[in-house]
């Protein structure tokens, strides 16, 4: 998670805490024996579940292999995972490829075809499909939120009926903008707080096992409800056709599994395995094991989350527990993909099948009905445009000690900046600065299009609309997928390299604003933005969504019934057409 994109409950350490710590104690559900729920179910000889990944074709000199198959015990493959992986202090997963492994070519494979389709599409091109319910199951903050808020306003263009299950903290957000609202479990601001004290993967002390935990749960068991109950508020049916979720809300498979419904997957960060590049919570040396990051990042998490997901299904849904490490809490292999990027910044890997779309930036207009107060108008017309700083709603360790680097940096380059409060609590000035100004939430494509540059968290949002905006950028990455933005931003000329938060320093920062007021790097903004412009994200995903449904579509719900019923009935007999 954190404001737009890394997932906010991956928690490998809850199993694997370092490579020779004990696991006893940070065992999911405090079981001693961590093999027993896998072990009873084996006994049993259930079936496989349909949410399970399908086995991969890996080659027997990838390591990886022997995490999925099903003759080797959990015990075995949590010793492999031991062995290959270690959980680093900054939360990613640090893979260790042996030496006599090279990196495979990419096998495209005779099924997927020409796998990249990187073809224009028109508005004209989106099939049609009968009104459908389709509700969006989303876990993050208002950034990860937002995309799909667009999402869902131009799929009701298209007829359908958008339900929007998120966070309470987001109820007047998604109402506000046309949307159904329906709440699921966990707390943002909890899972930030979370995210960014433990870096995304250890727990800083048993302790916090048991809040990461509820907030885990809260959120998958809440996920049943979002799909088929009504209304809270106006008690008006509902039952989902067709689902779209991102990966931290974990139950989403299992869900669609239950209701016998399509699910779409939409994320802001690669989820997908590639070659071209590791997954974003991992640190890989070799390409060779750029793939496998992604595998061992999977079964990570699954190792830690398993329990809950077994009972989820087995209480909730009435469903068979999953007895295999394969990954099944993310996504069927089967379901399709949409990743919410621009093209232009990270083009589709070439090992990506046809069921796996990058869409673009999905942007929400914001600017179009805010009035910018007067203090804020007065204040950029009064001298040359300032760069951005934020962190938007990650909290922040010292918020004193930031805010006085950052002011120092503006005053040591000669800059105006604007400084946005955010959750973190940034801004707190001894003695105002008329270089300065301290402002809370803003549009942000209103407020990037007055800065000439900006520095962020990185998250995927924030990241869209700075580069939207022609912005040079610096990215501060706290946790999460916040560092792979700032890589690929990096690499793109359109910023230094990422400063990581608890690297961050008045000489940094220097060197940071300094490296976007290159006119060659503002260049390449522009450029970057130019290429952007041709992009239609948010039509991307509706068109990605709507031409992956089944063929033969599940039977759809009616829609509720309106006061205009009656009246179109009678119409219609009087037309001779009921």
């Amino acid at each position: 998670m954190g404001t737009n994109g890394a997932p906010p409950t991956a928690s490998p350490s809850t199993v694997i805490s370092g490579r020779n710590l004990p696991r006893a104690n940070t065992l999911p559900g405090g079981s001693k024996n961590g093999d027993s729920s896998d072990s009873s179910a084996n006994e049993l000889n259930l079936e496989r579940s349909r949410t399970e990944k399908r086995r991969q074709n890996v080659p027997i000199s990838d390591p990886a292999a022997k995490l999925f198959d099903d003759k080797i015990s959990v015990k075995e493959k949590i010793k492999i995972l031991h062995r290959m992986a270690t959980v680093k202090d900054d939360g990613t997963v640090e893979v260790e490829v042996p030496s006599n492994i090279e990196a495979e070519p990419l096998d495209l494979g005779p099924e997927n075809g020409d796998l990249v389709d990187e073809e224009p599409f028109d508005v004209a091109d989106i099939q049609y499909v009968p009104p459908l319910q389709i509700v969006i199951l989303i876990v993050g903050t208002r950034g990860d939120v937002q995309p799909f808020i667009a999402i869902g306003k131009k799929l009701q263009d298209y007829g359908h009926r958008v339900r929007l299950a998120t966070h309470a903290n987001f109820k007047e957000f998604v109402l506000t903008a046309g949307l159904e609202f329906y709440p699921v479990g966990g707390d943002p601001k909890i899972l930030a707080e979370y995210m960014v004290k433990n870096k995304g993967f250890l727990p800083s002390s048993p302790s916090e096992i048991t809040v990461q935990r509820k907030q885990l749960k809260d959120i998958i068991y809440s996920l049943y409800s979002a799909c088929k109950e009504p209304d809270v508020d106006t008690g008006v049916a509902f039952k989902a056709d067709a689902i779209i979720a991102n990966p931290p809300a974990y139950g989403h498979t299992h869900v669609a599994e239950a209701l016998k419904v399509p699910i779409h997957i939409f994320f802001t960060m690669p989820w997908t395995p590639t070659s071209e590049f590791p997954h974003p919570l991992s640190r890989v040396k070799q390409p060779a094991g750029y793939r496998l990051s992604y595998q061992i990042v999977d079964s990570m998490i699954w190792l830690g989350i398993r329990d809950m997901i077994n009972d989820f299904r087995k209480r909730k849904l009435k469903l068979r527990p999953v007895t295999y490490l394969s990954g099944s809490h993310t996504s069927a292999s089967d379901a399709p993909h949409a990743y919410i990027w621009s093209p232009n910044l990270v083009p589709k890997p070439k090992d990506w099948g046809p069921k796996i779309d990058v869409v673009g930036f999905c942007f929400l207009d914001l600017a179009s009905n805010y009035v910018p107060p007067e203090p804020l108008v007065k204040w950029l017309e009064a001298g040359d445009k300032p760069i951005y700083i934020g962190f938007g709603s990650l909290p922040v360790q010292d918020p004193e000690k930031m805010t006085q680097i950052i002011v120092e940096a503006l005053e040591t380059t000669g800059q105006r900046g604007i400084i946005n409060k955010g959750w973190g609590g940034l801004g707190n000035l001894a003695e105002p600065k008329d270089f300065v100004y301290l402002l809370d939430n803003v549009p942000h494509d209103w407020l990037f299009l007055q800065c000439k540059a900006v520095v962020h968290h990185g998250g995927a949002g924030t990241t869209a609309a700075g580069l939207k905006a022609a912005c040079p950028t610096t990215i501060v990455p706290f946790f999460g997928d916040q560092p792979f933005w700032g890589d690929r931003v990096h690499a793109r000329g359109v910023g230094p390299a990422p400063i990581p938060v608890d690297q961050f320093s008045l000489q940094k920062l220097v060197d940071a604003i300094n490296f976007m007021m290159d006119p060659k790097v503002k260049e390449s903004a522009v450029e970057l933005a130019k290429a952007m412009e041709s992009e239609d994200g948010v039509t991307g995903a509706v068109k990605a969504f709507l031409k992956h449904l089944p063929k033969k579509p599940t039977e759809v719900s009616p829609a509720p019934p309106t006061f205009l019923d009656p009246i179109l009935l009678t119409v219609k007999r009087c037309l001779g057409f009921a």
